[in-house]
């Protein structure tokens, strides 16, 4: 085994005196050298490359940070792993990257004049062991745990060879990549070479991306000895003290190396290095803290700071010994931790039903390779009280490894399932490993024993030990199984002197299985099989301190089977007398089990004496009375089935008053007993208008509060005006024979689109939502005129008005509306007595554009309103009795945003300057691949199976307003996370709709032309050829970054200069994905909501399809008009024209150059190996 050139009691003392300093982000600094492509191999962005090209330059980074003060420095080899190299084509180099990057390193270190340690940067590679890369295929995994093993081992034995004291396993999103990098150290370097680990949190719930709470992390990794475990990157040192915190328990160093904040719109990061010092320092004054360091965003003058103000306080104070307490404690872990402990929990279920063997269901469900309803099976355990799952794929029929890992990656996808442990249970060796390689948290194996002698038990021990997993062992040895106590007690007790002193399993992972045998057999042999169980499990107890009880209790009421009343009286007979003599855990069917003092009293006493072996005419009592039973369930079954239907349990909330029941339905979107409620409220209510505003109304008036608060999500509130439409249909009939309407409601608000603009859905969902909220909602729909606008305000005495716009030219449109209101302010005055507020929205909307551009043409306030739930807010706070108070704070903030925008700083060249500043590219970067854009492309209704791995869920997601990554959405416990799950779950049952129905059409057109750069009057323009050295057949002028510190870049760049006399290919495309069915929905309906959401999310994929299509391996961007690069709208006619969209995929512009239908997108394909989006 390879040795540590600083053993691990050096730096624990070395800790014990003081917060080591660690350094901070190589990536930060490397970008402050503005090194080439050439010094990256072509592949830029791959830093770890620079340890053979720039040794220079890592060197000179490394001894800044040592001059900074660091006493630890990082080796540049975050990706120096295989698995990350191969994105390079640098998969042969890796050797020599991190034998360079350690040489690198420890030369600094070494001639730093003082004691300086170097860790051996460990990424976690750019592919996850435990996270599918399709969503429609969870058990899919680009990598196996072999391969990602074998890169880390690779990486440790040169790190190890080029010098470093420890190694540094970092960014740890994925707890099974992490345990294979362990398996990989503890293969090259044992486990006594010193290691650290440090993970990312995803969000603020303090989960990792693979779902891990920290804990539960921690727990995964617990079988090696770490020298530190901590946290980095993610967010800054302020936003991750309270997971800091839950971290104090551990009997480990505790390590902080965090982010410079949180990255501002360009990518950089601005916390300044004094502001990252305060936060560290305040977690190190209260005693947090070993190691501190920087990530993400920060440089020498960072690790400056805080090593000076760490200077002087104490390191936190942590001991590694196992307290005799803690032998109590058997941690096991799948995305939560769990704690197996009799004083804190008497008895942990382990659920049987995932085993082939044992559920003839889940053997036909693995067979048929229906992995879905298989998954429903250990899901249904969990609900019914599994802490722990036992999963079994012993079958003659099946190969069992890779059923075995199969499943396991599955449920790993399932945070339902994935929160509990897993057991591994298989009598075959290689079925055992499988399950262990694809297990994420900790979990157990069932089983070994020393039934092939010692030799065998201690390699596979061994194995299982160093992949993180606790054990059970079965009570049986080279002789056979123990079925009495003596035997049961030998056994154990050699396996677990085994166990601990020749493999190193601590006693409290170890879990010993004596065998649960058939009573009840009529054979007198078998007669004291749960005496000698009780009684073993009561001797381990008290003689092997700290190991665990099991065992598998179905076996025991075998031979009552068909009878299940018996069964399950004597399961809960054994376990209540198991269970008081020390038994832990068993494999068990919560459904199988009664309640004891709920067992009828002649059964209890019978079963109690076949359990306890009292007599020996004990079991011929219980088979006599077993028959007894058995007849008179058949007996009542035949009555059942010739008389009266049994009714189904009422659920519980239909108990309530009728209020209560109409708030319930509401909130909870169930349209079922509608009509039966509202005869009971006709009969209770002077008039159907009564019941509207009555309970209807505070039920909605309890789904705007909690969709206020953030407890109600955007599906949920949509399917709550539903059930209020619905009930209001109900009632209508009723209300016309009264000749009676609706009062008109107090609050009225106009919205509409802005003119120009045929966008609705973010208007749509607005006017749901305020609806919602008891606002009388006037819809005007798209494309209004101003003009109509303003009249419909006088019209309904709008208390306020909405306007909604997509496109840039919608801003224009909303400047006019205010000075049309300001020129309306006298009329107003006179026929209202207020000027109306306006609320704008929109994705072109910005609060800066309403507070410079619009509040000051109208004296009546000008609010942006942002998503549908602030906008609700602000309706809420305006028509409130704090209204004045509101106004006056928006509009300080308003002025305040002015004088910060009129008083910028900010220097622009002028467009000649910045021409002349941009980098110029050498020629050769304008050739493209021979037979490049020779083709156009057009496809009319492409199967949307060719779209599937293209869509964007997060973007889906988000419509919804759940904002994240769909892994840290549907993770979540909470309500949000129960609704992003549902939502994304009917997104892709809609998509498998739509991709059997044809229910959605996508067509595509993409033409190549020769194209130039010019300068025409002072303007970049890229001009379109009808062929090389032809005619120009059309031009699209292309803006320039001005802002002083840009790029200084324009599209146009990434094409040769005309006058050169040289063309490179440009790509004009038009896609588009159209509902067939879009007219049959309401388009304030949630089915048309997500349908819509789907389709647009279908363009995007679409737009990236044909990008993949034409670009044959080239790097390519898509700018798209309207967007950063290329702002102007009408170019979109441009585009249309050049592509013939208007004919051949039938698509319309407005006078604003606002597209329909609006799930097309229209832009340039443009080739050009720098090439990259960028605002102007």
């Amino acid at each position: 085994m390879k040795k540590s050139r600083t053993n691990k009691v050096e730096i624990a003392q070395w800790m014990k005196e003081r917060i080591l300093v660690l350094d901070g982000a190589m990536g930060t600094c490397i970008q402050g050298y503005n090194l080439s492509p050439d010094d990256f191999l072509g592949g830029k962005g791959n830093n770890d490359i620079l340890n053979i090209t720039r040794p220079d330059v890592i060197e000179a980074i490394h001894a800044a940070y040592v001059e900074a003060g660091a006493d630890i420095i990082e080796t540049n080899t975050f990706s120096g792993n295989a698995i990350s190299q191969k994105d390079y084509g640098m998969e042969s180099r890796v050797r020599v990257i991190n034998l360079k990057g350690a040489q690198i390193a420890r030369k600094v270190a070494d001639a730093a004049g003082r004691k300086v340690l170097v860790a051996g940067s460990m990424g976690p590679t750019v592919k996850s062991l435990s996270l599918s890369p399709d969503v429609n295929a969870p058990e899919r995994r680009d990598v196996t745990f072999e391969q990602m093993a074998h890169a880390y081992m690779e990486q440790v034995e040169a790190l190890i060879e080029g010098g470093v004291d420890l190694l540094l396993v970092e960014t740890v999103y994925d707890a099974l990549n992490a345990k294979a990098a362990f398996y990989a150290i503890e293969q090259v370097a044992g486990t006594d070479f010193p290691v650290m680990v440090s993970a990312t949190v995803n969000d603020k719930s303090g989960r990792i991306l693979g779902g891990h709470k920290l804990d539960a992390l921690y727990t995964a990794l617990s079988h090696y000895p770490i020298m530190s475990f901590g946290l980095n990157c993610s967010f800054g040192a302020k936003d991750l003290a309270p997971f800091i915190e839950q971290l104090q328990g551990l009997g480990c160093a505790i390590s902080i190396y965090p982010n410079a904040g949180l990255p501002n719109e360009m990518g950089q990061y601005d916390e300044a290095p004094e502001y990252t010092a305060k936060h560290i320092k305040e977690l190190a004054q209260k005693g947090w803290l070993n190691i501190a360091g920087g990530c993400c965003g920060t440089t020498p003058a960072h690790i400056k700071a805080v090593a000076e103000a760490l200077e002087g306080v104490a390191p936190r104070v942590y001991s590694q010994e196992t307290a005799q307490t803690e032998l109590e404690n058997m941690y096991l872990s799948g995305l939560e931790s769990v704690k197996i402990n009799k004083k804190e929990c008497n008895f942990v279920n382990v659920g049987e039903r995932t085993n082939v063997a044992g559920s003839a269901k889940f053997a036909r469900l693995i067979r048929e390779k229906d992995y879905a309803q298989a998954a429903d099976i250990a899901r249904k355990q969990i609900e019914g009280g599994a802490t722990i799952i036992d999963i079994n794929m012993d079958d003659a029929m099946l190969d069992g490894a890779e059923e075995m890992a199969t499943f396991l990656r599955y449920i790993s996808n399932d945070p339902d399932i994935a929160k509990v442990p897993f057991m591994i249970d298989s009598s075959n060796w290689e079925t055992i490993l499988a399950g262990l390689h694809n297990c994420p948290g900790k979990g157990i194996v069932n089983s070994v024993s020393l039934k092939e002698g010692e030799e065998e038990f201690l390699k596979k021990a061994n194995a299982i030990r160093e992949l993180g997993a606790a054990i059970i062992v079965m009570a049986f040895d080279e002789q056979g199984q123990a079925v009495d106590f003596q035997r049961k007690v030998e056994i154990c007790q050699r396996a677990f002197s085994l166990l601990t002193q020749k493999v190193g399993f601590k006693p409290n992972d170890i879990i010993f299985d004596v065998n649960i045998l058939a009573i009840g057999t009529g054979i007198e042999e078998h007669d004291n099989y749960a005496v000698d169980f009780i009684k073993a499990v009561r001797w381990i107890k008290e003689n092997l301190k700290g190991a665990k009880t099991s065992g598998g209790v179905s076996n025991l009421s075998f031979s009552f089977r068909g009878n299940n009343t018996v069964r399950e009286a004597m399961h809960s007979v054994f376990l209540y007398h198991a269970i008081e003599a020390g038994l832990d855990m068993a494999i068990v069917n919560p459904s199988m089990l009664q309640v004891y003092d709920e067992i009828e009293p002649e059964l209890l006493r019978k079963v109690e004496a076949v359990v306890l072996n009292e007599s020996k005419d004990a079991t011929e009592a219980l088979i006599e009375l077993a028959q007894q039973i058995k007849e008179r369930e058949s007996a009542a079954k035949e009555a059942g089935a010739s008389g009266v239907a049994v009714q189904a349990p009422k659920q519980q909330w239909r108990e309530n008053p009728l209020e209560q029941r109409l708030e319930y339905a509401l909130v909870k979107g169930v349209t079922e007993y509608l009509k039966e409620d509202m005869a009971q409220a006709m009969e209770q209510f002077a008039s159907p208008v009564a019941i509207i505003e009555g309970p209807l109304m505070h039920g909605m008036d309890k789904v705007g509060e909690l969709f206020g608060q953030g407890k109600m999500f955007l599906p949920q509130v949509v399917k709550s005006a539903k059930v209020m439409k619905e009930a209001v249909a109900i009632l209508q009939p009723f209300i016309e024979q009264e000749q009676s309407g609706l009062q008109e409601v107090k609050d009225t608000v106009v919205i509409a689109t802005a003119k120009g603009d045929v966008h609705d859905i973010g208007k749509n969902i607005a006017s749901i939502v305020l609806s919602c909220n008891n606002l009388n909602v006037i819809d005007l729909g798209v494309m209004v005129e101003n003009a109509a606008i303003v009249e419909a305000a006088f019209e309904h005495k709008a208390s306020l008005i909405g306007i909604s716009g997509l496109i840039t030219p919608s801003l224009e449109q909303m400047e006019l509306l205010c000075r049309m209101l300001q020129e309306n302010k006298q009329k107003m005055l006179t026929q209202l007595g207020y000027l109306i507020p306006v609320i704008v929205g929109g994705a072109t909307s910005s609060s800066v554009h309403t507070a410079v551009k619009l509040a000051p043409l109208y004296d009546g306030p000008v609010i942006h309103g942002g998503d549908a739930s602030k906008t609700a807010g602000i309706c809420k706070r305006l028509l409130s009795g704090g209204r004045e108070e509101f106004l006056q704070g928006v509009w300080q903030e308003q002025a305040q945003i002015r004088d910060a925008y009129n008083s910028r700083d900010i220097k622009f060249l002028s467009l000649e300057e910045a021409r002349s500043a941009a980098e110029k590219f050498h020629p050769r970067s304008f050739i493209q691949p021979e037979g490049y854009g020779e083709d156009n492309l057009t496809v009319r209704d492409l199967s949307l199976t060719e779209l599937h791995d293209y869509i964007d869920w997060n973007a889906f997601l988000n419509f919804w307003g759940f904002k994240g990554k769909v892994q840290d959405l549907i993770y979540r416990e909470d309500e949000k996370g129960k609704e992003a799950e549902k939502i994304y779950e009917q997104g892709m049952a809609l998509l498998g709709e739509a991709m059997v129905g044809g229910e959605f059409k996508a067509s595509a057109i993409v033409n190549f032309y020769e194209a130039a750069s010019a300068v025409e009057n002072g303007e970049d323009v890229i001009l379109v050829y009808d062929k090389p050295g032809g005619d120009v057949i059309s031009r699209f002028p292309m803006p320039r970054q001005r802002r002083e510190g840009s790029g200084y870049r324009s599209v146009a760049d990434y094409f040769p200069a005309a006058a050169d006399g040289k063309y490179s290919v440009l790509g004009v495309f038009t896609v588009k994905v159209e509902d067939l069915r879009e007219k049959e929905f309401d388009r304030k309906s949630f089915d048309f909501l997500l349908r819509h959401s789907l389709c647009a999310r279908l363009t995007d994929a679409l737009a990236t399809w044909i990008q993949e299509q034409v670009g044959m391996g080239q790097h390519l961007i898509r700018p798209a008009f309207g967007y950063p690069a290329c702002p102007s709208h009408e170019l979109k006619k441009v585009a249309f024209d050049l592509t013939g969209a208007r004919e051949r995929l039938g698509v319309e512009l407005t006078e604003s150059y606002a597209v329909y239908p609006v799930t097309v997108i229209c832009g340039l394909l443009v080739a050009h190996p720098q090439a990259e989006y960028f605002g102007v």
